[in-house]
């Protein structure tokens, strides 16, 4: 092998080549998340021309060969010569990467996407793709194919209307998945409608047993997306607080409502960007929310003693809101923007929330006197809970405490081999710990089911012994004080039976996770164990199948005739050790599904749905998905 390394292996990739040979970098992955991500691109130029005043319809369709169209009623992309390229400036979009109106051209004052790769990735990225823009009464046209213009700038009629209609088929040699989920993206336009106030987005599905349409549109903005975001929980009082203004060229929108739950939903958006981590904007909403209130709290009297205050995580017990802002020249920590680096947003947050919540609270008392006296009494539960929290923390040293003592621990103790399995009951404990590899796989059996975490507070939470048990075999401690650098195993794999009771245990443990130790799951370290549902012997061989149609295909490969016996397992007990270690627990055998969570609003939404004390929504969901439900049990 040649160790030479000069100029002729340096390669320069031109134009969109390089989009094609490193899609990830622009799209984040060739997945599912990266099909979906060029819609959004497409769908954001033309959420811009909506922020800049321009348009008020956007219309998606999914098209029968699963091609995407997306129309805007905006102005329309100019089609006159970029006098820069020499090109018409529609083509320059399409094709030349870090090209737009985004560069302060004065094309747009604030836009989502700032990095003008946007519509030239999708291009590259596609079989196909055609854009017609309506425009001074007539209509141009231009083709392309994997990047490439097919034809020029064409006028093809004359239309009084206005805006750009964009249609692109992905490309297969691209994409590992080239079909749509109609689900996804209507998680996506419902929270940029909720955000764009007055903005109607129509989705509409044309493909053969598909067909659906439903329209987004909500006037009042994002006090409709906090009642959204409400509609599982039961809230404390009817208003919702919003709150607008404008401090150092920051537009700031604010609202949220609280409710009888105990946890904190905040979701923070920039530019109708989410910023899952956060960032300046989201200080600002929390450090202007914690002084105003405690500063209320003195003048009517509540908080008196001088040293007596309530805490950040006291004050957003059982708070949803939404922060919104809007700022020309955004700057994000990292490639992916999930947090604002801005340093101007923290200040204009934190200053437009104090300023229209002390009126808010002066102005209606009544909530003022309950979200006060929600937060004293998150104060003296978390006072419980910091007490009940130093039983269960894992110490280092000389402090060191015991594990539990159901907990058959491995070996290793290096955690990046170590793995725990979290299993329903004490026979499947058994069989479990004869399966395991000593090694590298611990056993940690569960009594029954675990607290539902959505309908207590910590304090509660910490007095449950199957949690304490999982506390102190994990290692990281809870809540405020996890650390995911202690964690004592990088595989947690929840393991239970093929049943409604190990669904619900399976469902009560991802709440717990997700509630209080989110990092888990983001880091993907939590796995759900595939156990097989059927055991199929013939001829001496046996086989094992997952479910229904596994065990239909079986019998049409190996024929029905001869079969010397079908073993259905009910539950994990009922397997023999090897049984459970062949197919469940050896490594090269098992079946394991991580747990991901794309998107936190769903996320949030879906637990507290089928976890929290509203039974209305339960019923809702249950009614419209009761027929996509796999019966693997």
């Amino acid at each position: 092998m040649s160790s030479d390394y000069n100029e002729s292996q340096i390669q320069v990739l031109e134009g969109l080549e390089a989009v094609r040979k490193r899609p990830g970098m622009y799209i984040g992955s060739t997945s599912a998340r990266g099909l979906h991500h060029l819609v959004y691109e497409i769908v954001d130029n033309a959420v811009d021309e909506a922020l800049a005043g321009y348009c008020n319809e956007i219309t998606v369709k999914i098209h029968p060969d699963n091609s995407i169209s997306v129309m805007d009623n905006g102005r329309g992309i100019p089609v006159g010569i970029q006098h820069q390229k020499g090109i018409p400036a529609v083509q320059v979009v399409f094709t030349i990467l870090h090209a737009g109106g985004k560069f302060g051209g004065g094309g747009y004052k604030v836009s989502g996407g700032l990095h003008g790769v946007g519509a030239s990735v999708v291009n590259a990225l596609s079989t196909w793709l055609t854009v017609n823009i309506h425009s001074d009464g007539k209509i141009y046209e231009q083709k392309y194919a994997r990047g490439d213009v097919l034809m020029p700038v064409t006028t093809i009629g004359e239309s009084q209307l206005h805006g750009t209609y964009v249609h692109f088929l992905p490309d297969p040699e691209i994409f590992e998945e080239t079909v749509f989920s109609y689900d996804i993206l209507k998680q996506r336009f419902r929270e940029t409608a909720f955000l764009t106030k007055g903005l109607k987005i129509n989705l509409i599905d044309l493909r053969e047993g598909m067909e659906q349409e439903r329209t987004f549109h909500y006037e009042g903005g994002i006090k409709e997306f906090v009642s959204y975001i409400n509609k599982s929980r039961q809230p404390l009082y009817d208003d919702v607080f919003y709150a607008s203004g404008e401090k150092d060229g920051v537009l700031v929108e604010v609202a949220f409502q609280y409710n009888d739950g105990y946890t904190e939903n905040i979701f923070s958006f920039v530019n109708n960007i989410n910023t899952p981590d956060g960032g300046t904007h989201l200080v600002g909403f929390k450090s202007g929310l914690t002084k105003t209130l405690n500063d209320y709290g003195k003048k009517i009297g509540v908080l008196k003693d001088a040293d007596k205050k309530l805490s950040g995580d006291d004050v957003r017990e059982g708070i949803s809101a939404v922060i919104s802002i809007k700022v020309e020249d955004p700057q994000f920590e990292g490639q992916t923007k999930a947090k604002l680096g801005t340093s101007e947003a923290k200040n204009a947050v934190e200053s437009v929330l104090s300023e229209y919540l002390t009126y808010y609270l002066e102005e209606n008392p009544s909530v003022a006197k309950t979200i006060i006296e929600k937060g004293m009494t998150a104060s003296r539960a978390r006072d419980a809970a910091r007490k009940a929290r130093e039983l269960v923390r894992r110490k280092t040293g000389l402090e060191n405490t015991r594990l539990p003592g159901k907990l058959t621990d491995c070996t290793s103790k290096d955690p990046y081999e170590c793995e725990i399995y979290i299993v329903e009951g004490n026979s499947a404990g058994g069989s479990a710990i004869k399966a395991r590899d000593p090694k590298t796989q611990a056993i940690l059996p569960l009594r029954g089911k675990i607290l539902n975490v959505e309908k207590a507070r910590l304090d509660r939470i910490l007095g449950s012994e199957e949690i304490k048990n999982m506390i102190t075999a994990f290692g990281t401690g809870i809540s405020e004080d996890f650390d995911l650098d202690k964690l004592r195993y990088h595989k947690i794999v929840i393991m239970t039976d093929a049943d409604v009771d190990g669904a619900h245990i399976r469902t009560l443990l991802l709440t717990f996770f997700y509630r209080y130790m989110p990092d888990l799951i983001e880091e993907g370290k939590v796995f759900i164990a595939q156990p097989p549902l059927y055991r199929v012997e013939k001829n001496k061989q046996h086989y094992y199948v997952y479910d229904d149609a596994q065990l239909d295909a079986l019998y049409n490969e190996i024929g029905k005739t001869g079969i010397k016996e079908v073993q259905r397992y009910k539950g994990l007990g009922e397997m023999d050790f090897d049984q459970l270690r062949d197919t469940t627990m050896a490594v090269e055998h098992r079946i394991l599904k991580k747990v991901d969570i794309n998107d936190a609003l769903l996320a949030d939404e879906i637990f507290s749905m089928l976890m929290g004390d509203s039974v209305e929504p339960r019923r809702e969901f249950i009614a419209e998905n009761a027929q996509y439900a796999e019966m693997d049990f």
